[in-house]
């Protein structure tokens, strides 16, 4: 489809500037990338590739204010802690690795917030359905 004038571009050339060569470019870069059910099924098996829990920006700001430092140790076990969390079927669960508590969304293996046993004067910890004491 061509609009006359050369006010607008045709389709052909968007595709050619986009896309480079057009189709035969944008199939080839697809045989090299992952497919979409393969991303898809990535995204829904509710594990991360490297199996390594990630830190929302509240938890990590957490960290941070709290002046918590983790050891490669601690991650591993924190790790380890949301795979049995995950394991049991538990969705939020808190972790406790030696002094600090973690509170972590296992279905998007997520650590929600960080403390440390200063910050757990209470010892009351709510909205979670499991806890896993490392």
């Amino acid at each position: 489809m061509k609009i006359q004038g050369n006010q607008f571009l045709s389709i052909e050339r968007l595709q050619h500037q986009y896309l480079g060569t057009g189709r035969q470019q944008a199939q080839v870069a697809g045989q090299d990338a992952p497919s979409f059910q393969d991303i898809l099924s990535g995204k829904t098996d509710g594990i991360r590739q490297d199996g390594e829990v990630k830190f929302s920006k509240h938890a990590a700001n957490r960290l941070i204010d709290r002046n918590i430092e983790l050891t490669k140790e601690q991650v591993e076990r924190l790790n380890m802690g949301a795979a049995k969390a995950e394991a049991k079927g538990i969705n939020e669960s808190l972790v406790i690795v030696d002094s600090l508590a973690f509170i972590v969304n296992v279905p998007n293996q997520t650590v929600i917030t960080a403390m440390d046993q200063t910050e757990t004067n209470e010892n009351i910890f709510t909205n979670i359905d499991g806890a896993v004491i490392i």
